[in-house]
Formats: structure tokens, C-alpha cells, sequence
């Protein structure tokens, strides 16, 4: 039997269109397969929730994080987010280190966060492979995937430069950290054309995990996620994307509004934030909240990232709402937090929007979620209620040892 979740008269708020006053959500077996005003028909078995006229909204994406990488609280024992051995770590995969019994992982659902991509962190030229993944609902890392090969990782500036070089190895200059990506890429593509070659002739082929990897990112099949902030880094980002024809996603991009232009002529997106942070190196000496308006304004396409843990995940939207406070348009701040992130990253054929076909990822709000006083009320993720406060404006989360029948891991 199919399982049938009607959200009914709430403020509809589905991102790709104008809001639906007294809408319904509805979805079947996880999948939105409706989405109207209060005379959209309802199956007569499906589960109703009353919004009680709070706002529905698609779950918020959070697209650069490193959630269940870097455990809170649990200092270096928690901490996979660099394996910092190694500059070119094209083989790693950010998903070989994630505990989904994190904190952090509750957090997202507190701030209406329901799609996290993972990433290895900056201390590395190359860090690794990303990951999509929902914010809750599997009893294994594996079952909240919602894909798998995203992206390729990837730092300029400040931090492969500092980690490496006081190691004395290459890259200890700016020069040195393009010199390896280069590298890198240059031995992908001779890989690659072997590769092609001894398959075509039936031939056998001894395999790199690490270049199969940017080989995927030359043909296309992964983004190439730049962490960089200074407007000469993001310059050079562009650079090496056209020397070798892949496909750039500026991540920071903290000075990203001195060549705004430039990145909107070439169409490059850009993950920004995380804004509620200090001046804590050189790179960041131009910080601002603000800047992210100038960017948007001069027509790039934006999201925001809490770059979790470095901002709490569930301060996702306080961000937004800062950024609104410094000039960003309140529809373009919503959807940096949902469609924006889901089209940069190709997650779009599932969430991002209320769109029928997409996956049933809502979060019921008592108002609007750009309002610092209004909160989450309920949360589904492919329909199923995984957080909802009860009446005593408790919050409860579907926890994993409910399937066994008991209120914690010890009882």
C-alpha cells in the first residue's frame, strides 16, 4: 500500500512559483505529486497534517558542509575532514568518514535543513569526493545518500600553502598549489586517453582510484568545487577550469564582488559564506555580509553555506536573514537556501523545489523563515515526519532506535 502524506492549509511556498494561500502538499510513496490550493483533491487514506497556516517550504540545502566529518565535540578523535598526508587526495571520499549519530545531523533538522553535501575540507589542493546526503531517516550513512558522486573538492589560498609548506613539501607557494593541480589533471588526462585506448582494443588496464576521479571531473561527470576567497584566487580558478574544461563551482568567495562581472559573464556560480564568521586570516581581511548582495546583483547565481561546523548548520537561515539585512533580495535569499544550491550541485531532479516529481523534503514553519522569531514545526523528509515539536513546543525527532521498539540506545 502506498504511503500518503497531505500537508493541508498552509502558505505554500514551493520556490519555483508564486506561493499558493491555503495550499496542500501532497506526496505519495516520498515523491510531491501534488501541489495546489485547498481544492487539490486528497486520496481518501493519505496521513493529514494541518499546517494551521504556517508557511510549507521545499527542506533548505545546504551546499558546502562538513557535517558528520567534523563531529562536534569530539575534538581530534571526530575530526576526518583533511587527510592532510597527501596533496592530491582525489581517491578520498568524504563519505568513508561520516557518523550520521553526529549532533550536527539534529541540528539540521531544527533549522529546516534536509540535503547536506558533504565535503572534505580545505587543506589539501585536491580533498577528495563529495557527497549528497538527506539529514536524516537511514539506519546507515548509505541509505540517506541521495548522490553519491557530486563533486571533486578542491582549496586555493591560504590553507594547502600554510598546512604543506610548514611540512616542507610542495605547495608552500600559491604557485605551488596550481603547479599540483595541474599536474594532477595533466596525468588524469593521459590516464584517461590509455584507458580509452586499452578498452577499445580489449586490452586489460591497471586502474587509479585517484585519476579515474578527475578523469570524471574532464568529462563532465563531476563539478570541481573551488574553495577560494581572495578575487586572485577565484582568477585563478577560472584560469585552470578553462586550461582544462571542467566545471566550476567558486566556494567562499568572499571577495567574489570585485569580479562579479566576471563571473557572471562566464557563468560561474558561487557557494557563499559562511558570513557569521571573524577576520581570522589574511584571506578574509574583505569579509563581508554584505558582499554577497553585490554578487547576486551583478546576476551570479548564489547559495549559502554555515561551511557546518565552523557555523552551527542550523544557523543556515540566520545567515539568509542577515544577508537580507545587508541588501539581499528576501526571494533571492530563500532561494539560496533551496533551488539555487540544488541547481549548482545537479540535486535538482530532487530537491530544491515543490514541484511534483521532486522528493517530498518539507518543513512546515509557524511563519516566514526569514523572520528571526518564527520556527521549524515540522519536518519531512520523502514524506515521512522525522521532527516535529509537540505540544509543549518540545522538540521530538524520529530517533533510530524507535524501529527497535525503544526510547534510547540503552533502554
Amino acid at each position: 500500500m502506498a504511503h500518503i502524506l497531505a500537508v493541508t492549509n498552509g502558505r505554500i511556498v514551493p520556490i519555483s512559483s508564486d506561493p499558493i494561500e491555503n495550499g496542500t502538499v501532497v506526496v505519495t510513496d516520498g515523491v510531491i505529486t501534488a501541489v495546489g490550493g485547498a481544492e487539490t483533491p486528497i486520496p481518501a487514506d493519505a496521513e493529514i497534517v494541518d499546517a494551521a497556516g504556517g508557511w510549507v517550504l521545499p527542506g533548505f540545502v545546504e551546499a558546502h558542509g562538513h557535517l558528520g566529518v567534523h563531529e562536534e565535540g569530539e575534538g581530534w578523535s571526530g575530526n576526518d575532514t583533511n587527510e592532510m598526508t597527501d596533496p592530491n587526495g582525489s581517491r578520498f571520499r568524504a563519505i568513508d568518514g561520516i557518523d550520521i549519530e553526529e549532533l550536527g545531523f539534529r541540528d539540521a533538522l531544527r533549522g529546516g535543513v534536509t540535503t547536506v553535501v558533504v565535503k572534505p575540507g580545505s587543506g589539501n589542493p585536491i580533498g577528495g569526493r563529495t557527497v549528497a546526503l538527506k539529514s536524516w531517516g537511514g539506519r546507515t550513512v548509505d541509505e540517506q545518500v541521495l548522490r553519491a558522486d557530486v563533486s571533486v573538492k578542491s582549496a586555493l589560498g591560504e590553507n594547502p600553502k600554510r598546512i604543506h609548506g610548514e611540512k616542507g613539501r610542495t605547495p608552500a607557494t600559491r604557485l605551488g598549489v596550481a603547479a599540483t593541480l595541474r599536474e594532477a589533471f595533466t596525468a588524469a588526462q593521459n590516464y584517461a586517453a590509455k584507458r580509452d585506448a586499452a578498452q577499445a582494443e580489449g586490452e586489460p588496464f591497471e586502474r587509479d582510484l585517484g585519476k579515474e576521479t578527475l578523469a570524471a571531473v574532464l568529462a563532465g561527470d563531476l563539478l570541481w568545487d573551488q574553495h577560494c576567497h581572495r578575487h586572485d584566487d577565484i582568477a585563478t580558478a577560472i584560469r585552470i577550469a578553462e586550461e582544462f574544461g571542467y566545471t566550476l563551482v567558486v566556494n567562499h568567495g568572499t571577495e567574489g564582488h570585485k569580479i562579479a562581472d566576471v563571473l557572471a559573464e562566464k557563468s560561474i556560480p558561487v557557494i557563499f559564506g559562511p558570513l557569521l564568521t571573524s577576520r581570522s586570516k589574511v584571506e578574509l581581511r574583505d569579509r563581508a555580509i554584505g558582499n554577497l548582495a553585490l554578487i547576486a546583483a551583478a546576476g551570479v547565481k548564489v547559495a549559502i553555506t554555515t561551511d557546518h561546523p565552523v557555523v552551527p548548520i542550523d544557523q543556515l537561515r540566520l545567515q539568509a536573514i542577515l544577508a537580507v539585512r545587508e541588501g539581499l533580495p528576501a526571494k533571492t535569499a530563500l532561494e539560496a537556501l533551496t533551488a539555487n544550491p540544488a541547481d549548482i550541485l545537479r540535486l535538482s531532479d530532487r530537491v530544491g523545489a515543490l514541484e511534483t516529481g521532486r522528493d517530498g523534503d518539507l518543513v512546515v514553519w509557524s511563519a516566514d523563515p526569514l523572520d528571526v522569531n518564527e520556527q521549524v514545526q515540522r519536518v519531512f523528509i520523502e514524506g515521512r515526519p522525522v521532527y516535529a515539536l509537540d505540544a509543549d513546543g518540545a522538540p521530538h525527532i524520529t530517533e533510530r532506535w524507535e524501529r527497535f521498539g525503544r526510547t534510547s540506545w540503552t533502554h
